[in-house]
């Protein structure tokens, strides 16, 4: 295990990687890692005459580009901590995220700014644009001559050129100084503000930079929300400490421009949530497979093995032909979806985590990856089950290690629920876990629905199945009057291609109804399915907010 602290990860690779291609908005502009570091130190030239001291707030809000990362690294390498905001929060969201973590600075997008106002956020001393650090709210007289003067201060503190050897930032963080607050997008709560600390920004990349097998040069495409910790850590931190060429889609991507990109950029890499990868498998791949010829053929062992041959390599190519592994994670991958991926032996896999561990809690690179699982307790964590008996029964998972946060920023009554009497951080994740470790989750200690003799019923299951059932785009599940009903959200492009109206899709759904309770124990049969004709409210990362439904 490497004993490097995570700032001598960053620096160790903007010194090793200086003439290298670091950061790029796609279809724009290109930093090499010392323009990096030129622009870090014109920042921190910024936060010293501003009065910035070790420990304050800065806040970041804005969609994935170079520069964001850019701040986001000058912020920490200074010494000041980050707070990372979704830029699709709501406008007063973000006033709130701002206050409430006492932040002196706002760094904004483009887009987000115009939507927020500078009065509702008395407490910050300025904003500052993300895409060219200009000056757009200032209430202090260093913050303006600063930025009017950076060119002028940088060339008197580096009279002649800038060097690699000019890099030398502080190491000194302890395990548990506090780096960053990540306000979560919570799927069964509002946004509270974790606090992580050093000890696990390093543990998630010390134990990627193990674990998988990426070196310099190697291109990877930056699809998931920064602000969010799956692509901070495993998008951002990690590929830019093994000196990779990130890519960054800085607006938001038509499904023809992520396919575009990667088939262009062709990276070593992938990250994906569920949502992804199970709709181009349902759209493109099972239509293919339900023609009667395709069944046929599919029958005949030598046939059908040239024709899941076939479909893997077209898969592989459609991202791009390069990569080592696509890795999915943010929610659980559909059953049969993953069912017929590991069919096809295609190389991905399913880890596991949550924003308080920074996130990763368990993976498995896909080789070992167990169908079903998400993945096994990874190096720097310990995994325990709630349960008499955790391989067949299933209990809250707790875990342990360098990972797990501080605690929720000024919150000490959900800090203090959060952790076990003898120090176990509580997900509010059921699971099972296998003598070999592999973890098998059941559904939200929240959302697990009482049966009338005291069974335990995981909605996520129920789900599970309707999702394979015609006609349904997204579907919760939920208990009302003692009862299980079932939300569905029916894909109108396939209802109105049938001639479908209102009441004949309420027919096609009570067809489903009787169908998903044929796989069910009687127990958590479905008692009705309620039609929905809007899209459910998600957060940032394609889950559905289930509060809002219960």
């Amino acid at each position: 295990m490497d004993d490097r602290s995570f700032i001598a990860y960053i620096e160790d690779s903007i010194k090793t990687n200086w003439d290298v291609a670091a950061l790029t908005d796609y279809q724009g502009g290109t930093l090499q890692y010392k323009d990096v570091a030129r622009k870090i130190e014109k920042l921190h030239i910024m936060f010293e005459h501003v009065g910035v001291k070790p420990g304050d707030k800065i806040a970041l809000c804005g969609r994935n580009s170079a520069n964001w990362t850019v701040v986001y690294l000058g912020i920490l390498t200074y010494g000041a901590v980050v707070v990372p905001i979704l830029h699709d929060f709501k406008p007063d969201t973000i006033h709130h995220i701002v206050n409430h973590s006492d932040a002196s600075l706002l760094f904004a997008g483009d887009w987000v700014w115009p939507k927020l106002d500078a009065e509702a956020m008395p407490a910050l001393k300025g904003v500052l644009m993300i895409h060219d650090f200009s000056v757009v709210v200032s209430r202090s007289e260093q913050l303006t001559y600063a930025r009017e003067h950076l060119n002028e201060l940088f060339g008197k503190k580096y009279p002649k050129y800038f060097r690699a050897t000019h890099v030398a930032y502080r190491h000194e963080e302890s395990e548990d100084e506090l780096a960053l607050i990540s306000y979560t997008s919570g799927t069964t709560s509002f946004s509270k503000g974790v606090m992580l600390p050093y000890r696990s920004l390093w543990g998630n990349i010390d134990f990627a930079i193990n674990a998988l097998p990426m070196k310099a040069g190697d291109n990877l495409l930056c699809m998931l929300p920064l602000a969010h910790a799956f692509g901070m850590a495993f998008e951002f931190l990690f590929p830019f400490c093994m000196g990779c060429h990130i890519y960054f889609l800085s607006r938001t991507p038509s499904p023809a421009i992520v396919l575009q990109a990667l088939k262009e950029i062709k990276p070593r890499l992938i990250l994906s949530v569920p949502l992804v990868i199970e709709k181009i498998i349902r759209k493109q791949v099972f239509p293919k497979l339900e023609r009667q010829s395709s069944k046929f053929l599919l029958v005949m062992p030598m046939i059908s093995e040239k024709i899941y041959r076939s479909i893997r390599q077209k898969l592989i190519d459609t991202f791009g032909g390069n990569f080592i592994e696509l890795v999915i994670g943010g929610a659980p991958l559909n059953a049969e979806v993953e069912a017929f991926l590991k069919k096809i032996r295609f190389p991905f896999t399913v880890g596991y985590g949550m924003t308080e561990c920074g996130p990763l809690i368990s993976y498995a690179n896909w080789r070992s990856y167990k169908e079903g699982s998400c993945g096994r307790p990874i190096s720097h964590m310990n995994v325990r089950i709630d349960s008499s008996s955790p391989s067949t029964i299933p209990g809250e998972v707790q875990v342990k290690g360098v990972n797990t946060f501080l605690g929720y920023y000024k919150n000490e009554d959900d800090t203090r629920n959060a952790f076990t009497g003898d120090g176990w951080m509580r997900t509010g994740d059921l699971a099972t876990m296998d003598a070999a470790g592999n973890i098998s989750i059941k559904g939200r200690c929240k959302n697990m629905i009482l049966g009338p003799s005291g069974q335990n019923i995981y909605p996520e299951e129920i789900e599970d199945k309707l999702n394979n059932l015609p006609l349904v785009e997204e579907c919760l599940v939920v208990e009302r009057d003692k009862k299980i009903v079932a939300l569905v959200y029916p894909n109108l492009d396939e209802c109105k291609v049938l001639g479908l109206d209102e009441a004949g899709i309420r027919t096609a759904m009570e067809e489903n109804r009787k169908q998903v309770n044929q796989l069910l124990p009687a127990y958590a049969n479905v008692a009705e399915i309620e039609v929905r004709s809007e899209e459910f409210e998600k957060t940032p990362k394609r889950s559905i907010k289930r509060y809002l439904y219960q």
